[in-house]
């Protein structure tokens, strides 16, 4: 296992014109299941493919378990990399898309065999083995990958959204078998996706990255209750935070914060007095959207659907939102305000 330390590292393209990744530092201790999000863009995957020696970084630093690993090649930095192509070989078998990276290092035939079934026992592939990948389904491919990167016992892993291409159904059961492998092997993991559930599900840790830059590191629980900046509470979320004008600031608050007094609003309440545009209905929960007259300000609002059975188009209403729940913002640098 190691430790990943980056410090003010610029990756740039065409010259030095093109900022992909800009002035990014991160700290990673053994161990650690962290997750680099952003949207497409964004810088993520070249950062990834620059820790991994794909990429040569114009500045900073790349230091793994305390080695300044800049000038190393790839095959010396002990990195593992699963990409969302899973670049598997087409025409090997199964057990000879795992073994490839240990025969290129010469190993031992038997030894060889050994970590093969090993690898294909602990993800489930191990009658699967005499097949090509044209026979495997997306889910079966994206297992072959992974048994091929931890069959080298690395000391770190790199995943570039490995998911993407899988459905929604074996995504969900891709995430939880990502977790029990990280669990037993204790493996350092930097993981890339633009999916916010996937971050949230999976990380210890997420860094948000916009524009080559990190917005936020934090635990799953920060970056949604206590965003950095404006940019980070309005990624987050599906719906995103609400943000409208609080006299010196801006206000945040999350759509499922709001509810619905019967009478005047008590107090320890913030009083938002809105009119109904639409109400969408998704089953158990209910999105209500409207405008804040005062401010045309646009909003998004979310009730159990039991909840929200009488509201429609048209109507005015006041919604209250806890004042503990609000968030505030400069209006002028985005920054959140400690409370």
């Amino acid at each position: 296992m190691a430790s990943l330390s980056i410090e003010h590292l610029s990756t740039t393209f065409d010259r030095g014109r093109v900022k992909a990744v800009d002035d990014v530092s991160l700290d990673m201790p053994d161990g650690e299941f962290l997750v680099l999000l952003g949207a497409s863009g964004s810088g993520k995957s070249t950062l990834m493919r620059t820790i991994a020696g794909l990429e040569r970084p114009s500045g900073g630093t790349i230091r793994i378990d305390g080695r300044l690993s800049n000038e190393d090649p790839p095959r010396k930095r002990n990195i593992a990399m699963v990409f969302q192509s899973y670049a598997l070989y087409p025409n090997k078998t199964v057990a000879k898309n795992i073994a490839f990276p240990l025969e290129a290092v010469r190993m031992p035939a038997a030894q060889i065999q050994e970590k093969v079934k090993w690898a294909a026992a602990l993800f489930g592939i191990d009658q699967l083995l005499h097949r090509k990948p044209r026979e495997l389904s997306g889910g079966e491919r994206q297992r072959v990958a992974l048994a091929r990167a931890l069959v080298r016992t690395p000391s770190l892993f790199l995943m570039d959204e490995p998911l993407s291409n899988l459905d929604a159904k074996l995504r969900h059961s891709a995430r939880r078998e990502f977790k029990r492998l990280h669990e037993q092997t204790g493996i350092t993991t930097l993981y890339v996706t633009h999916d916010q559930v996937e971050a949230m599900g999976l990380g210890q840790r997420i860094a948000i990255l916009n524009k080559g830059r990190i917005q936020q590191i934090g635990t799953p629980h920060e970056i949604y209750h206590e965003p950095a900046n404006t940019f980070v509470a309005q990624f987050m979320g599906s719906p995103p935070m609400n943000l409208i004008p609080g006299g010196d600031c801006l206000l945040g608050f999350h759509a499922e914060d709001a509810w619905l007094p019967q009478g005047e609003a008590p107090a320890g309440q913030y009083p938002l007095s809105m009119e109904i545009q639409q109400v969408e209905r998704l089953g158990s929960d209910a999105l209500i959207y409207g405008v804040l007259p005062d401010s045309q300000t646009e909003v998004i609002l979310k009730l159990p659907d039991r909840l929200a059975g009488g509201l429609a188009a048209g109507m005015s209403r006041t919604f209250c939102v806890p004042e503990a729940q609000l968030q505030r913002f400069d209006p002028h640098t985005g920054l959140r305000a400690e409370r």
